[in-house]
Parts: C-alpha cells; sequence; structure tokens
C-alpha cells in the first residue's frame, strides 16, 4: 500500500467511501472489504424511480463524470435525477492495488472482471440507498462496458442504458492495443514486478503508455486538422504529447491501470450465454442508446452498430467528433451538446 496524492480529495473533489463488504470475484479469489468512492447530485424521490447510475472509465474517476456530464440544466440534471456516480474498482478511489492495505495490496490485488464492479455496485445501490430500479445507467468506454453488463443481467432494475464509446464484447484489435499499453508499463525497470515504492517510480512507463495511447486515443484527422491546437491551445504536437497526454497520465499509479486494462480486454457479456453474444443482448429489456464516437479508434462505429442490430430496443446514435475516444473527456462543447441530446430523448421514452 502506498499513498498517491492525485487520488486524494484536494484532486478529485468531495467522494464519499462505502465498505460493501468482502466481495467474491468471478476469478474466485474474495476482495476482503471492498470499497467502493461514490458522489451523488440530486435526491431520490418518494417512488424511489428517478435514479440514474453513472460509470467510470480507463483513466477516468468519478470527477470527470461530475464535471463533464452532469449539471442544472443538462440531461443529467440533479433537479429530477438522483445521480449516484461510482469509481468502478481500481479507480484509484474505490478498492485498487495502490490503496489496499495487507495482503491484497499492489501486485497481490486479486484480478477483477466488469461483472464484479455490477456485482460491488448493486451492493451499494440497494443497502445505501435501497434502489431497486434504475431510471438510466449511463458511462462511456470502460464504463459503457459496465452499463452492457447491468443491461443484460438485471434486465427489470433498468429501464433505460446508455452506452458511449463502448461494445458489449470487446474485439481482439482493442485486447491487442490494451496488450501494448500494459507492456509499455510492465517493461520499465522500475516496474519491479508492480513493488514500487512510489508511484512516480514507474515515470518512464507511464510516459510510453501516454505516447501509446495518443495514437488510437485521438484519430487521424485530429492530429491533421491540428486540433490539438484549435481546441487544447498546444504549440506544437511534442507540445501536446508532453503537456496533455504525458501530463494527463504521469500522477496516476500504475498498478491501478493494469487492473483496470485486465478487466477492460474481458469485458464481455456472452460469457452469461456460453459465448452467445446475440442471446446476451437479446436479455436486454431497457430503451437502449448504441452512441460510437464517429472517429474512435477503440470502439469504431460499425462494431457498435453491429450489437446495437442485436439489443431488441435499441437506437443508433453516432457522435460526431473528429477527437476520437479522447473526446470523452469533454474538450469540446460541440461533443457534449450531442450527448445531452440523445440523452433527453432517451430520457423522455416512458419506461
Amino acid at each position: 500500500m502506498i499513498s498517491n496524492d492525485f487520488y486524494s480529495p484536494a484532486n478529485q473533489g468531495t467522494y464519499s467511501v462505502r465498505d460493501i463488504g468482502d466481495l467474491v470475484l468471478e476469478e474466485g479469489e474474495t476482495l476482503r472489504g471492498c470499497k467502493l468512492a461514490y458522489r451523488t447530485h440530486g435526491k431520490l424521490n418518494a417512488a424511489r424511480d428517478n435514479a440514474v447510475l453513472v460509470t467510470t472509465w480507463f483513466s477516468g474517476t468519478g470527477k470527470v463524470m461530475e464535471d463533464v456530464y452532469v449539471g442544472p440544466g443538462r440531461a443529467l440534471d440533479p433537479a429530477r435525477y438522483f445521480i449516484v456516480i461510482v469509481d468502478q474498482i481500481g479507480s484509484g478511489l474505490s478498492s485498487s492495488p495502490h490503496n489496499t492495505p495487507g495482503a491484497q495490496s499492489m501486485a497481490y490485488f486479486p484480478k477483477v472482471r466488469i461483472g464484479d464492479d455490477v456485482d460491488a455496485q448493486l451492493r451499494l445501490l440497494k443497502d445505501e440507498f435501497g434502489i431497486t430500479d434504475l431510471a438510466l445507467v449511463f458511462g462511456g468506454s470502460m464504463g459503457g462496458q459496465q452499463v452492457y453488463e447491468w443491461a443484460v443481467r438485471y434486465p427489470d432494475m433498468v429501464k433505460r442504458a446508455a452506452v458511449v464509446a463502448a461494445t458489449a464484447c470487446n474485439t481482439f484489435h482493442d485486447f491487442l492495443f490494451t496488450e501494448t499499453l500494459i507492456e509499455a508499463v510492465t517493461s520499465d525497470p522500475n516496474w519491479r514486478g508492480g513493488w514500487y515504492e512510489r508511484s512516480e517510480d514507474v515515470r518512464d512507463g507511464l510516459s510510453r503508455m501516454a505516447v501509446i495511447f495518443s495514437v488510437l486515443g485521438w484519430s487521424t484527422e485530429f492530429y491533421e486538422k491540428k486540433r490539438w491546437q484549435s481546441l487544447l491551445g498546444m504549440s506544437s504536437e511534442r507540445d501536446f504529447i508532453n503537456g496533455v497526454m504525458r501530463a494527463y497520465f504521469a500522477p496516476m499509479d500504475a498498478n491501478d491501470l493494469l487492473c483496470k486494462a485486465w478487466k477492460w480486454q474481458r469485458g464481455d457479456v456472452s460469457r452469461h450465454t456460453a459465448g452467445d453474444l446475440a442471446k446476451a443482448l437479446g436479455r436486454i429489456k431497457a430503451k437502449c442508446y448504441v452512441m460510437p464516437i464517429s472517429h474512435d479508434m477503440f470502439f469504431p462505429p460499425r462494431d457498435c452498430e453491429a450489437e446495437h442490430r442485436l439489443i431488441p430496443n435499441s437506437e443508433f446514435r453516432v457522435i460526431e467528433a473528429v477527437e476520437g475516444h479522447m473526446a470523452l473527456n469533454g474538450f469540446d462543447p460541440a461533443y457534449t451538446a450531442q450527448v445531452d441530446k440523445h440523452l433527453r430523448e432517451l430520457l423522455a421514452f416512458e419506461a
């Protein structure tokens, strides 16, 4: 167990932590004293039918979801909905390798799957808030993998589902790319098998991860159109790589990122139906919006559309964003305006 100020309230804002008890994981190990970090906005109504669950992605915490997607006048408006943003296991705020003491610390942290996140979130929602129905589950990227897991496993509880930039079954292409991220970190001599003394000791590995992530995280058009300059205000490509991408990953913890990378690679709802994806997605009863990002090179629209066609009550809405996958971070107001528009449409559907 080590400290890392990046995950402190000073950097992540106000959040609560709930110990949900021991969590038996899909891989067979038990995560002792599993803790979930969460933040809420709005109030649960008397009927308890206005709850919205928001999930988190690979490099993000509840803070970015709060800042980019929630607020007065937005689709996710606290005046109308009780919004619960939950950090996935391994996020650095919830139970994670770097913040877990004792026998499951650091490299000994157990392997966690998307399904384990959903099990933990369900326990939190029921025990902490008495929530048994969700008006909406919303998430992007790895958060979207969690949305699919929710919709497949709890079709009667989830009334609406919104997935941005994610697939229900991870592709081999995505698996392979994520493997390069893992190798970028573990090839750093200071990785030491996951037993480094400080998060910053693995700076070279995290630097390589940042550069590799820049290849598919942003689209070719993003670079061609010099959006790193017009949108982000950077003076050159090198300035962008150093000042945005390396700076983005540098304060994070390597073990935490690799915990999520392993989970990301194995996101697949068809494991519930003996590998039959159509059968798994056919279980979904929620009104579902599948929302790929037009220039996403992690989860291209064609991959998302193929899954959309397997979901009984699904709408396909492509979000136009030259930034590609990293548009999720809300750099461009045009992106967030599209997401809000689609979420308003979805929330207007009778459950």
